[in-house]
């Protein structure tokens, strides 16, 4: 496999690596597909820690023709993440424990066979069972009627192929796998937004970053949203577990919330009848507007924490649904631009933003499966030194009404 640079203005913006063995696995431009694929690197002759790289297309049901790419590290982490859905992380295991859930949907639904339009906007259900997806960029939240169209629940991306995807294994140790997806939201008259994803992981870590770009592609200003929607069950979530992260203030996002505001950093098991609850955060950041958010098990030897950027994502959702193991028991850590209220009501409270003609913004995002006491208590200091003396406003009212 020869070597390669930089292989497109997109790649620069997330800064690849300069020496790399880069496969292209599809390119819609020019009609590649190699279908199923796979590397390790023992073909590869690297040394340390030993890791495969596979991309499998997938059969029957409504997941015939979805492809997952997993990546499996000896002592690391296992990932499997999916271009036919916007590059969205499906389940990250390693170390005795998981980053996921156990969703009703059991497939990779391909998007051939989703209508996000069906039950009034709430077709991206269909597919939900992720460990993470990108709920954007065009818009995202609840769906509502507005402006002759109805925004779907959760926007597109997450249910769009990918036009492009690269594999890259750095030459030298550690040998960091870098794998890319280009998401194009382009729509006559509407929208051209592409996003060029980039999920980085150096085998044996038992961390993961992802560093997205998106650019407006068109002649003209447009908004857009995201929420990095990122989903733990068992054996993270349980009677007992919490949830971690310094923040300035925080209230329920309805009615129905309120109830729960008193005990809302902990959770239950799971629960029959229990409807969901969601909670809007204002997160606190350090000196260089770094922050984190963490959930951990009872015990606290088991958890799973995001670092990100308040400026690039300046609010924090956190969706309690703590149902039977069946129906879906699950916590969503949702970092984002927006709440997930309806793009109306994020647009009256401007927090809808918007990118001009050929401008770029990026999104930078650590996940951290923690395994151990020292590893919980540590994530536990940094988010308490973050906070400091600053008190938690903590208000019983939404922000806003539905």
């Amino acid at each position: 496999m020869k070597k390669t640079f930089v292989l497109s203005a997109l790649a620069v913006l997330i800064s690849a690596p300069v020496m790399a063995k880069t496969w292209v696995l599809t390119d819609a431009e020019s009609g590649t597909d190699k279908g199923n694929w796979q590397i390790s690197s023992q073909e590869l002759k690297a040394s340390g820690d030993a890791f495969s790289i596979e991309q499998k297309v997938l059969h029957g049901g409504r997941q015939e023709g979805s492809k997952v790419i997993t990546i499996r590290s000896k002592s690391g982490l296992t990932i499997a993440l999916s271009p036919t859905r916007g590059m969205n992380l499906l389940k990250v295991e390693g170390f005795g424990s998981r980053m996921g859930w156990d969703s009703p949907v059991k497939e990779v639904v391909n998007p051939a066979f989703i209508n996000l339009e069906s039950r009034n906007g709430l077709g991206w259900l269909e597919g939900f069972n992720e460990m993470m997806v990108r709920c954007g960029y065009e818009w995202t939240g609840h769906p509502v009627r507005a402006d002759g169209q109805l925004y779907t629940l959760h926007g597109k991306a997450g249910n769009t192929p990918v036009s492009r995807v690269e594999v890259e294994v750095a030459d030298a140790a550690p040998y960091e796998i870098r794998v890319r997806g280009l998401i194009k939201e382009s729509t006559f008259k509407k929208a051209d937004l592409q996003t060029l994803t980039e999920l980085r992981y150096v085998p044996g870590s038992n961390s993961f970053s992802l560093h997205d770009v998106l650019t407006n592609h068109a002649d003209y200003p447009h908004d857009y949203q995201i929420i990095y929607h990122s989903n733990f069950g068992t054996p993270i979530l349980e009677d007992g577990a919490r949830f971690l992260a310094p923040m300035a203030g925080v209230s329920p996002f309805n009615d129905y919330a309120k109830g729960g505001l008193k005990a809302w950093q902990t959770y239950a098991g799971p629960t029959k009848d229990f409807d969901e609850m969601v909670f809007n955060i204002q997160p606190l950041s350090d000196s260089n507007h770094q922050t984190l958010a963490a959930v951990v098990n009872k015990a606290g030897d088991k958890g799973a924490s995001i670092a990100f950027n308040t400026e690039q994502l300046p609010v924090l959702t956190m969706w309690k649904n703590t149902d039977t193991l069946k129906q879906g028991y699950v916590t969503g850590i949702e970092p984002g631009t927006s709440y997930a209220y309806p793009v109306t009501i994020e647009r009256q409270q401007k927090r809808v933003k918007q990118l001009q003609p050929g401008a770029s913004t990026q999104f930078d995002l650590t996940y951290t499966l923690l395994h151990d006491h020292a590893q919980v208590a540590e994530v536990e200091k940094k988010i308490a030194a973050i906070q400091g003396d600053k008190k938690i406003d903590v208000s019983d009212t939404p922000i806003a009404k539905e």
